[in-house]
């Protein structure tokens, strides 16, 4: 009966899709022409000072306020891509007396957006509170509208984004402009004020991702459709109850969209925003990246060997082994220790305390030094078996963990949160996310009936990480698409993202070029598999491609040769881990969708 009701719930929304896509491309086509349009006709001024695009902007508390702005909702929508961002709406401060209590509420905002149009700059007060507050704040307006009102905002230094045309995508632009998800191109063509003469403006680059429509890169969005059908298929088969897939061609987010529900129970539908369990997409999006920043620092010598970074490994077979062959699956290590298998009552209990501080999920939390006193020494005195020979092993990735904390005296959460996340302004990604979101923003990813005896939603699914609390050199990391797309736009762009530098371009090129020719393997990232019979990572991805997958049921591949980012998410392990995802080839499937549809063009 339950999986009747979620089938029915699947085939309406099929049928919608197609119904309503069917124009999908002449609405794109009017999308990029009114674009060029806005492009043509918007003008940044006062800027001076450089500060848009916006920049740190993990460290801004920005507010947007706005007062009769019909297109307010998108606007805000726009800047929430880029990082959060809180509205506030003058309906909600009514008379000129309440100007000032709105001032008050901002007062622990740094950033403040204003929208302005013609009408809100007949209003003395509402000047006068730009002018107040742009003493104090970092303040942006946003002004829609004829040049000639210009002239009511003679006293305003602030930076000025005057855009001629008043539409729904005059608003998504210059939400997008302000962090340089595109570029401002244009000066004044003629006089408007006396302040705004002729040849006035300020030109930005493009520094972060674009959202727009596949048209806007010279992909007809009709021939993206089947992504829909594919994403269809692997719910209606029981292969993960829902998905979200993400694609980024030449810097833009051409496609974001999610299917399904958290769980065949459909009453949850997935959102673009949900946060997932990415498994084993750690290992190249928390580790190896904090590797190739140390590296880049000199920290970290790839041809180092643990033993001189781990005085735990002296006396083991471990001591002699490279960095290099850990980060390539190379130094024999066995895959993984047991786990939940070897534990005995004595090693948990149902409630913390000071004896058991490890929390696994609800009910479950280990004793001290559970992870020191047992486990770490299983690792540091497994077998060496196949050194030399390539060997997935998810015990590399923590001996990776003990060394890079090791060299930065910082757990890694708490490292790659302050060096990568909060710089990059990824929202949601972080390890045990259930200390920032509510368990209904995060997909479940298993309902463990043997071990763990409840639903995992926020805890990790893999259990060696669960074991060492959460965070894990292999796996323990979760984050929405959007925010998996930022990092990997960023290492697209050879390292740089938002003006910032996070590497150097040599690094990222050695990171994720293949090392050995025993194996297709980056540093770290995983990488196009020469044997073109496997279709890996998928069947038309180029011999650039690199990218890691995850057991849950996601991946990410960058695929320089296209300036393409691809992410797929899931829970395929939901309620329990099925092989169909896999045997399905969804996420291949769905991957060379994207690259026919580039091929085909408009």
């Amino acid at each position: 009966m339950r999986e009747n009701k979620y089938n029915c719930f699947l085939l309406i929304l099929l049928v919608f899709t197609l119904l309503n896509s069917a124009c999908a491309q002449y609405a794109g086509l009017a999308y990029v022409k009114e674009e060029k349009l806005v492009e043509r006709s918007t003008v940044l001024l006062n800027n001076g000072n450089y500060l848009i695009p916006l920049r740190n902007i993990g460290n801004l508390k920005i507010a947007s306020i706005h007062f009769s702005n019909a297109f307010a909702t998108g606007f805000d929508s726009l800047l929430n891509k880029y990082t959060k961002v809180q509205s506030f709406k003058i309906a909600d401060y009514t008379g000129g007396e309440n100007i000032d209590k709105l001032s008050a509420d901002l007062k622990l905002y740094n950033t403040l957006i204003v929208q302005l149009n013609e009408a809100d700059l007949n209003s003395p007060q509402i000047v006068k509170f730009i002018t107040d507050n742009q003493q104090i704040k970092n303040v942006v307006i946003a002004y829609f509208g004829k040049g000639s009102s210009l002239a009511k905002l003679n006293d305003v230094t602030a930076p000025i984004l005057y855009a001629e045309r008043t539409s729904p995508v005059a608003a998504y632009f210059c939400a997008q402009a302000i962090f340089g998800g595109v570029a401002i191109t244009q000066k004044l063509t003629g006089t408007i004020t006396q302040k705004y003469r002729f040849g006035m403006g300020f030109l930005t680059e493009k520094t972060r991702l674009e959202y727009s429509v596949p048209e806007a890169v010279g992909i007809n969005s009709n021939n993206l459709q089947d992504i829909d059908k594919i994403a269809r298929e692997a719910m209606l088969a029981h292969a993960t109850p829902g998905c979200v897939v993400l694609v980024a061609k030449d810097g833009t987010v051409i496609f974001n969209k999610a299917y399904g529900f958290h769980t065949y129970e459909p009453d949850m539908p997935d959102k673009i925003t949900d946060i997932f369990d990415i498994a084993s997409m750690t290992k190249i999006t928390a580790t190896t990246i904090t590797a190739m920043q140390l590296k880049d620092e000199g920290k970290l010598n790839i041809d180092s060997t643990m033993g001189f970074y781990l005085p735990l490994a002296h006396n083991t077979n471990k001591s002699d082994i490279q960095v290099r062959e850990l980060l390539t699956h190379q130094a024999g290590l066995i895959p993984d220790i047991p786990t939940f298998e070897k534990i005995r009552p004595i090693d948990h209990s149902p409630d913390s305390s000071a004896a058991y501080p490890v929390k696994v999920n609800n009910g479950y939390y280990l004793r001290k030094d559970y992870y020191k006193d047992i486990m770490l020494p299983a690792m540091l005195n497994s077998p060496l078996k196949t050194r030399g020979q390539y060997v997935y092993s998810d015990i590399s990735m923590c001996f990776m963990q003990q060394i890079l904390e090791t060299i930065t005296a910082t757990p890694l959460n708490v490292y790659v949160q302050q060096q990568f996340y909060n710089r990059l302004s990824m929202q949601t990604a972080g390890f045990l996310p259930l200390y920032h979101f509510k368990p209904d923003q995060i997909v479940p990813s298993e309902n463990d009936q043997v071990y763990r005896h409840s639903v995992l939603d926020g805890y990790v699914n893999d259990p060696t990480a669960a074991l060492m609390g959460g965070v894990a050199g292999h796996a323990g990391l979760f984050a929405s698409a959007n925010d998996v797309a930022i990092l990997y736009q960023m290492l697209l762009n050879k390292g740089i993202y938002g003006g910032d530098q996070y590497f150097k371009p040599e690094t990222v090129n050695l990171f994720t070029a293949r090392q050995s020719p025993v194996s297709r393997r980056g540093l770290g990232f995983d990488r196009w598999d020469p044997l073109t019979d496997r279709h890996y990572p998928s069947e038309l991805a180029s011999p650039d491609s690199y990218g890691h997958t995850g057991y849950t049921g996601t991946c990410v591949w960058v695929d320089p040769k296209y300036n393409l980012v691809y992410v797929f998410l899931s829970n395929r392990t939901y309620p329990k881990a099925s092989s169909k995802l896999s045997s399905l080839s969804i996420r291949p499937r769905i991957q060379d969708v994207v690259y026919k549809a580039i091929e085909k063009g408009l």
